[in-house]
């Protein structure tokens, strides 16, 4: 179900508000997609100078969220959103703070990844967190696809995702205390992967997040605490009706 019509307004301009509205998270979306691209790059090849790009300029990201915060809140004054428009503002007020949130485990994984860089490393020691870096990118770039498209669907399917990115982060964990308690050497190292790992794992929550803002938007349901089952029964009612 791909909701395509956000509703008819008396004002044309009120249209071309929402508009702006859509195009600036996407537009805010994509840096962020190149934040996370640049760090689990500037990670996995030692990258210091790339790393160090990431950590510093995540001021950018911050002012977009100001940016667009601040014009939610002119529209919610001037045109007192009703219904499915509401909805949408309020939907793009949480996702640029989750995109915004996102940026920041972007940053630390900057940060992490300039201090791994210094140290010697060995052949295997990042590829278990590439496949997670992996799985974490496609899973925002999707959530942000549902959110251009307002894709119910695609957004139900992309949220179910995060139990395997938490999974795969659970067992990276498990690895990585063995790696500790194996050479007592390596703890440092090892805890600075393993909060890199915990960020890729809480981006994964922030782009589930979005997608569960889009299912509000489209469907007036918040799913937040609610089994996907259950989702899954209420938004197939939803149609029937």
């Amino acid at each position: 179900m791909v909701y395509q019509d956000i509703g008819q307004h008396i004002s044309h301009q009120f249209d071309e508000d929402l508009e702006s509205l859509r195009s600036k998270v996407l537009n805010m979306g994509g840096m962020v997609e190149k934040q996370v691209e640049n760090a689990l790059e500037a990670l996995i090849r030692s990258d210091s100078s790339l790393a160090e790009e990431v950590a510093t300029s995540d001021y950018k990201i911050n002012s977009m969220e100001v940016a667009i915060d601040e014009e939610c809140t002119h529209i919610i004054a001037r045109r007192q959103p009703a219904a499915s428009d509401l909805r949408l503002v309020v939907t793009v007020i949480k996702t640029i703070t989750d995109l915004e949130r996102i940026g920041d485990e972007a940053e630390k994984i900057g940060r992490h990844a300039v201090k791994l860089a210094t140290v010697e490393r060995t052949p295997t020691y990042f590829s278990e967190i590439k496949h997670l870096g992996e799985q974490v990118r496609k899973m925002l770039h999707n959530s942000l696809d549902a959110f251009a498209r307002m894709d119910v669907e695609n957004a139900l399917k992309i949220a179910q995702g995060d139990r395997e990115i938490n999974e795969e982060y659970d067992a990276i964990t498990r690895l990585l205390i063995t790696y500790m308690m194996e050479d007592p050497r390596a703890i440092k190292r090892s805890l600075r992967v393993m909060w890199c790992a915990r960020s890729l794992e809480r981006i994964g929550d922030h782009a589930k997040n979005i997608c569960e803002y889009v299912i509000y938007t489209v469907a007036g349901k918040d799913i937040r605490h609610t089994s996907f089952s259950q989702v899954k029964s209420e938004l197939a009612d939803l149609e029937d009706e």
